[in-house]
């Protein structure tokens, strides 16, 4: 039994870029950060981070476009794929991406994951805003195989 399955919750790097492949599907482009903390032998604490590039297809393409933004949390449910290609001189390269099947957007910046609180001075009681839901969004099973000459990058 073979499995290639990932999952990365992380911060965007910068906006997605979208763009639109010769035969018209769309696709995205993003990288996503992950940090790890820990303490080493001596008790040290130490921090590393690793950066992801996320390509999404057709309508999670579009849908990341429209609502991830630098610095957004994010969660990945993907496959890792490697590719290669000539660059203008001529030179192979390699470069390994996750090719996300699902997404999941984090809470919306200003909002921090906590109900917003209004200002003191437009809302003498102080209420919580009400807690927005975090999309999920589920693109169906059984897509047409990605063919790497469609890729516009």
């Amino acid at each position: 039994m073979n499995l290639n399955k990932i999952f990365i919750l992380g911060r965007l790097t910068a906006d997605p870029q979208l763009r639109t492949t010769p035969s018209g599907q769309s696709v995205a482009s993003f990288a996503v950060a992950t940090n790890r903390i820990w303490t080493d032998k001596s008790g040290n604490r130490k921090e590393d981070v690793e950066f992801h590039n996320i390509v999404a297809w057709g309508k999670q393409a579009e849908i990341a476009s429209q609502f991830l933004t630098k610095g957004g949390l994010v969660l990945i449910e993907g496959r890792i794929q490697t590719r290669s290609w000539q660059d203008k001189q001529g030179q192979n390269r390699k470069t390994t991406e996750i090719i996300c099947e699902r997404l999941q957007l984090g809470p919306r910046s200003g909002g921090g994951g906590t109900p917003r609180q209004y200002p003191s001075s437009s809302a003498p009681d102080s209420q919580p805003l009400p807690a927005e839901e975090v999309p999920v969004i589920n693109i169906e099973e059984g897509k047409e195989e990605i063919n790497p000459e469609d890729l516009p990058f």
